[in-house]
């Protein structure tokens, strides 16, 4: 049977550094030597209006949409000043290109890592629902699956019942990265708070540690930038004296609160901490983790190229990224062949063995020296 080759990647300037290199993955893997790139002009009216052309053919064609809503980097010219583009206009862009498609495509599935809108997946009150929203919207627009990663709220696909939510996670990339650069003898995972908490029971899981976990006492009386402040952080869970500690959230948004579990942390006598997202946002810049790290306070942060982050804080010592262009390029060629993605959502038994082979490695000199000692 001939291999179907009608793929069409529509990366938006927004994720393009890295959607050229799931474009370089998938061409390896599928043994093409031709870009699957489809071009489009992206242009800008002064008043800040925008519109895209889809450059070539999209007629019966397999489409994957790449882009990142969490790049703060792009921008414009708007009534002669420089504009950063937020979001809300990431998103208006996604909707321009299933507007050009004019419904003439296979198939249309969003490539969208940072979910829009997903800290926001649940109304309280008088609030916007904006994730919810977006993503019948999305469906309405003609968009057939979804792809994100490490969605803050899972269950925010109830929202579409009837459409295809493929939730994947990063794990297993951000671990192999870990397990070739650090000593996992000594572990302990802890949730820096009870929502992460599932997060951080399947690295420990992945791991073979214990787990332990943060209880923020927040002031209910009062509203700092939209959350209320925290006040104290109670922790339960095993001893981490002389532990080596992994912090694990979804997200680093400002990064108050995971550098104030590290402190509490330090205080309660352990050593190295390593601190795991998969987005690192840096909402509020990088003084404060500069400042944490030079007191010694985490040891590295492991995070993902599924959002943009500026060069310099990738070349930061401090910072770890890995790299997950190659698993997104597996998971469009997957979906294309309409193949089963289960292996792809669950790689604990390959972590597993990775893991054990890294735990004997250790062991092995450490033998070696008894031996020459006696």
């Amino acid at each position: 049977m001939k291999k179907s080759n009608n793929i069409k990647l529509i990366v938006l300037d927004n994720f393009k550094e890295v959607g050229e290199k799931i474009d370089k993955e998938l061409c390896a893997i599928r043994g093409d030597k031709k870009s699957y790139i489809t071009n489009i002009t992206n242009s800008r009216f002064s008043n800040g209006e925008g519109k895209i052309k889809i450059e070539d053919s999209v007629r019966d064609q397999d489409i994957y949409i790449l882009c990142d809503v969490g790049n703060y980097s792009i921008n414009y010219q708007m009534h002669d000043n420089t504009h950063y583009m937020s979001p809300d206009e990431h998103f208006q862009d996604v909707k321009r290109v299933l507007s050009a498609t004019n419904g003439r495509s296979e198939k249309i599935t969003l490539v969208m890592p940072l979910l829009y809108q997903s800290r926001q997946h649940r109304r309280k009150g008088r609030e916007s629902l904006d994730c919810a929203l977006a993503l019948q919207e999305l469906e309405k627009l003609g968009v057939n699956d979804i792809v994100t990663f490490d969605a803050h709220d899972p269950n925010i696909s109830n929202a579409i019942p009837n459409l295809p939510f493929e939730n994947f996670y990063p794990t297993h990339i951000i671990l192999d990265d870990l397990i070739k650069k650090e000593d996992i003898n000594n572990l302990l995972v802890v949730s820096p708070d009870m929502g992460a908490m599932e997060r951080s029971r399947y690295h420990a899981e992945m791991l073979g540690c214990d787990v332990g976990v943060f209880y923020k006492r927040r002031d209910l009386s009062k509203v700092v930038n939209g959350k209320n402040p925290i006040v104290d952080h109670i922790y339960m869970g095993p001893d981490v004296l002389g532990k080596d500690i992994i912090v694990v959230d979804d997200m680093i948004a400002s990064g108050s609160s995971v550098i104030d579990v590290a402190a509490e942390l330090k205080k309660r006598g352990a050593k190295k901490i390593y601190l795991i997202a998969t987005f690192s946002l840096f909402t509020e810049g990088t003084t404060k983790f500069v400042e944490a790290y030079e007191q010694g306070l985490f040891t590295r942060i492991y995070s993902t190229n599924l959002t943009y982050v500026p060069e310099e804080i990738r070349k930061a010592k401090w910072f770890h990224e890995s790299d997950c262009s190659n698993y997104i390029a597996r998971i469009i060629n997957t979906l294309h062949n309409r193949e089963s993605i289960k292996d792809l959502m669950n790689c604990k038994t390959e972590m597993f063995k990775k893991i054990e082979r890294k735990k004997l490695d250790s062991i092995k000199p450490k033998k070696r020296r008894e031996k020459v000692k006696n």
